[in-house]
């Protein structure tokens, strides 16, 4: 779509639930790696130096030779580890943080696609016709269903020959984490974050606190926990078990329904 309206269009992919401090230095990273996606045929991605081995995120090894202009060749990516592959990552210390951010060429990326999942390619490549058109949305919704759920580093990035990472130079964060949202919040005397409601506590420390607005939350002998109470659900949990919320939410929604997850 975007390479229909634009052939020479270059690509900035990122999620949008990330917290970037320092805007200035977000957009020189991403205009050294926009440099050299237009002169060269590679697939980009920002890395974010590992501060602790957190089981909350996916890592990249990057091959210790081959660095250009700050750019490093990537070896591979790996799912997010447990607690002690997390920390010989961090010992190793050629593993970044997968911030699941990319830089790419329009042209290089199609070019990926036909090269490493043809299939995939095949069953897109004759809707261009349609792209920008009326019809572009029944072809979409016809097709994409019909594509196979990888994600982008296991399905292109890990194959391809030219893919480099570089190392961001900005603050990061991954709010689709509540610790990762709690660490970005303002504290209260007790390091309690509270969000919407209000709050009464006694010998309550370091939880987060999501509620509807202006819902009066009474909060005593709980440290470290996160409870949001969001519609129908009220979730109560420990932050070490965070990485568990996902399981939690399968078990609900095949023995309540999806409309509780």
């Amino acid at each position: 779509k975007i390479h229909k309206q634009n052939p020479d269009a270059l690509m900035l992919v990122a999620p949008s639930d990330h917290w970037i401090e320092d805007e200035d230095a977000f957009k020189e990273d991403v205009t050294r790696c926009f440099e050299k996606s237009k002169s060269d045929s590679v697939l980009c991605t920002l890395g974010i130096k590992p501060t602790f081995p957190t089981t909350g995120y996916g890592y990249i090894e990057l091959e210790k030779n081959g660095e250009e202009q700050g750019l490093r060749p990537v070896q591979q990516f790996r799912e997010k580890p447990d607690y002690v592959t997390a920390q010989s990552f961090l010992e190793q210390g050629n593993f970044l943080w997968n911030a699941g951010i990319f830089i790419w060429s329009a042209q290089t990326i199609i070019d990926a696609f036909s090269k490493y999942q043809p299939k995939m390619y095949g069953l897109f490549e004759p809707g261009v016709s349609v792209l920008n058109t009326e019809q572009e949305g029944e072809f979409v919704n016809t097709y994409y269903p019909q594509a196979e759920n990888i994600s982008i580093d296991y399905a292109i990035l890990e194959h391809a020959e030219t893919t480099l990472v570089l190392l961001a130079s900005f603050d990061w964060n991954d709010l689709g984490t509540w610790g990762a949202l709690y660490d970005e919040l303002a504290e209260n005397q007790r390091r309690n974050v509270v969000v919407n409601g209000k709050y009464i506590g006694q010998d309550a420390v370091g939880n987060i606190i999501h509620v509807p607005e202006g819902k009066l939350v009474v909060v005593d002998g709980l440290s470290d926990y996160i409870i949001v109470d969001k519609k129908e659900v009220l979730m109560i949990v420990p932050k070490s078990k965070e990485q568990d919320i996902k399981k939690v939410r399968s078990v609900v929604g095949e023995k309540f329904g999806k409309h509780y997850v």
